[in-house]
């Protein structure tokens, strides 16, 4: 009874004997103290406990999440915003020279960004945290097998010896219990009473001799952090070789929520913002390039990186051959200085570079300085165009003129203005390796949303299911030319991982892994300086097929509105050059300060259906970005209700089991007081036999005389 309120404490039964001595009957002793346990109740109980940990820490994760993501319908949510973002740009496009519309435009796209950064802070910092707690986990649990180790010796030993053990199984029993709350762990008692504890997979925590469990704890984490590619420590038993790494052969317990709150949940979730932010950059930034701010402008600094500017080329409308790019001079008052077309420049002979072939290909390099020499040739003396750093800038060094450029259909004037098609040759073998629409688009050079990323992590598509490649040949190429090991050949038939191992092994300053995402997996390959890199292939298709791109990690947490911008809502790009065939004796361009076209077409853009590939939990969907963004938050919440519900599950069923066990293995003061009653009643009955005896010698004694 003392011991009723005692946790983990087991009922003791005395079992006796016979007592022979010499042959003679001495009564009875006692033979053994029996705990009351079921053992395979108590199994069940640690399976479960196992499993109800893992739902309820994971839980801790989605609470803070639910925080900061909150429901569609509310204010501050990424839906919310994303959805005043595109209200903006539809007012923007009613009165498009109004400077109130236009800064409102810009502080909705200020909102935006600064949430998504937030919401990366937040899932990073999680992630972070829960590697913490794998580190504490980790040492508590070698603290337990440490534990359970001296008690099996101290018992095997007082088993030999005949002394009452039962009290040091309580205290193993409790250890066992705690560990099982941790990790799912499997075990068995030997015949000496010896236990032996090993994980679900087979590794052995207990035996005769200890493991012990070694994780290095991060100091900080990012979006391109993963366990797969080893930037999280594994969790080794024993040494550390990637044979000893338990880390995804967990299935339960504490250690199973916060594997998966760090490994899946959270880059999930991250991998979908990351989608979200690059698609709204990309998508809206090729509108944005197709306008200008009236009536121009007078420098420009594009976003894209070329590794070798003066190998790499650009080709104007390889298919059709009719594209052009008309630029434009104007003056302050938006009327048309001066004309041409981008291929009437290139194939001229100018100050410093003879003609060109039509369309192309020509150099980066060569480009540029065609279109400095044309700037400086027609009234901005001074203008520089020059690849800076990786990315081309211009600028006119005057105030009196400025800069506009419009895609066209054909080279003559008052083609219909439609996004140019640029071939771009990455390695310069003369093979195109990606095609852009529109010519300020591809440089980048009138970006809406900016990251300052550099060009130094490629990520394959989502692939889901076995991957095998066909044969290819793969050029990797930096500043500094072709890296030592490029070209690679891959072989056909090769897995992801075949491919990460060939480009870790064969190609100096980079690496690769295969990274989990979603229901797939992604091939990532990163510079390991850092350093801006490009991947073309000189045979097969491989990239083609695994949708090998720059990657969109990070662009949740870079996100900006272009700080000029921010600073000059005014250079918002509403309108685009327009053809006004009435002016002059045979038409020019203009620009005007009330012209919407560009600033409607925004506005529709950020309301139309989009494409979005697949990432995280999110298949390839086409919707809105104000829809793709009520499908992360509600995604979210619904996997945050899941959990809750799966967690419930599991404790109730955890809760029925832990009640029929301290039934068993717990002090039972109701058969307590049955077997009180059974002693009182004993005692009376053996007190009457001693009473009536008693008399009867009393009797003897009287009859005796005495």
């Amino acid at each position: 009874i003392a011991n009723v309120n005692s946790p983990n404490y087991s009922r003791k039964i005395a079992a006796v004997q016979s007592r022979v001595v010499g042959a003679v009957g001495a009564g009875v002793e006692i033979s053994d103290i029996i705990r009351r346990v079921n053992e395979n109740l108590l199994r069940s109980l640690r399976q479960e406990s196992s499993t109800f940990e893992n739902y309820n820490s994971q839980q801790e994760v989605y609470d803070r999440l639910q925080d900061l993501f909150g429901t569609p319908e509310d204010n501050t949510s990424l839906s919310h915003m994303m959805q005043n973002f595109a209200t903006s740009a539809e007012t923007l496009a009613v009165s498009p020279n109004r400077s109130i519309e236009q800064n409102n435009m810009v502080r909705w796209g200020l909102h935006l960004s600064n949430a998504l950064k937030d919401m990366t802070t937040a899932i990073q910092e999680l992630r972070l945290q829960a590697d913490i707690q794998i580190g504490q986990n980790t040492t508590r649990i070698n603290e337990l097998i440490v534990k359970i180790g001296d008690l099996n010796d101290s018992l095997v030993a007082n088993s030999t010896i005949g002394t009452d053990t039962s009290d040091l199984k309580d205290l193993r029993d409790e250890a066992v219990d705690e560990l099982a709350t941790i990790v799912d762990i499997r075990y068995f008692t030997r015949t000496d009473g010896d236990v032996v504890v090993y994980t679900a997979d087979g590794r052995a925590l207990v035996d005769r001799i200890g493991a012990a469990l070694v994780h290095d704890v991060a100091s900080t984490s990012s979006e391109v952090m993963t366990h797969a590619g080893g930037d999280f420590d594994g969790i080794y038993v024993g040494a550390k070789i990637a044979g000893n790494d338990l880390t995804n052969a967990v299935t339960g317990g504490k250690l199973k929520g916060l594997i998966e709150s760090r490994d899946k949940i959270l880059p999930k979730l991250q991998a979908e913002l990351d989608q979200f932010a690059a698609k709204l950059r990309d998508t809206l930034n090729q509108v944005h390039n197709r306008g200008a701010a009236f009536p121009g402008t007078q420098s420009l600094t594009g976003t894209r990186t070329f590794v070798e500017p003066a190998t790499q080329t650009v080709q104007l409308d390889p298919t059709g051959s009719v594209d052009d790019v008309t630029i434009a001079l104007f003056d302050s008052s938006g009327n048309q200085s001066v004309v041409t077309t981008l291929n009437t420049i290139m194939t001229s002979v100018t100050a410093n570079l003879g003609a060109q072939a039509s369309r192309g290909p020509w150099t980066v390099n060569n480009l540029a300085t065609k279109v400095q020499d044309w700037l400086q040739a027609n009234g901005a003396a001074t203008a520089t165009v020059a690849v800076t750093n990786g990315k081309l800038a211009l600028n006119l060094n005057t105030t009196s003129l400025n800069l506009v450029f419009r895609d066209q259909t054909a080279t003559a004037n008052g083609s219909t203005h439609q996004d140019a098609e640029i071939a771009f040759d990455k390695d310069g073998n003369g093979t195109s390796d990606e095609t852009v629409y529109g010519f300020a688009n591809f440089f980048g050079l009138n970006d809406f949303f900016v990251d300052g990323l550099a060009d130094n992590i490629h990520d394959s598509d989502m692939i889901t299911g076995a991957f095998s490649s066909g044969a290819a040949t793969l050029v990797f190429r930096d500043s500094a030319g072709a890296l030592t090991g490029s070209p690679l050949a891959i072989t056909a038939g090769s897995s992801l991982e075949d491919i990460a191992t060939q480009i870790n092994n064969g190609v100096t300053n980079l690496s690769a892994a295969v990274v989990p995402d979603g229901s797939g997996s992604r091939l990532r390959i990163w510079h390991d300086n850092g350093s801006s890199f490009t991947i073309a292939q000189t045979a097969g298709t491989l990239l083609g097929t695994l949708g090998m791109h720059v990657s969109d990690i990070r662009s949740a947490g870079a996100l900006s509105v272009r700080s000029d911008i921010v600073l000059t809502p005014s250079l918002l790009s509403r309108g685009a050059m327009q053809w006004d065939s009435t002016l002059g004796p045979a038409g020019k361009y203009q620009m005007s300060p009330g012209d919407d076209t560009v600033a409607l077409q925004m506005a529709q853009t950020l309301a139309a259906n989009t494409a979005f590939k697949a990432a995280g939990n999110m298949g390839a969907i086409t919707a809105s970005f104000s829809g793709f963004a009520a499908q992360i938050v509600a995604g979210n919440s619904d996997r945050a209700a899941g959990n809750k519900s799966d967690a419930r599950q599991s404790e109730t069923l955890h809760t029925s089991l832990k009640t029929k066990s301290d039934n068993i293995r717990g002090v039972n003061l109701d058969e307590e007081m049955s077997t009180l009653l059974l002693y009182q009643q004993s005692y009376s009955a053996a007190a009457r036999v001693v009473s009536v005896i008693q008399r009867m010698f009393d009797a003897l004694d009287s009859i005796a005389g005495r």
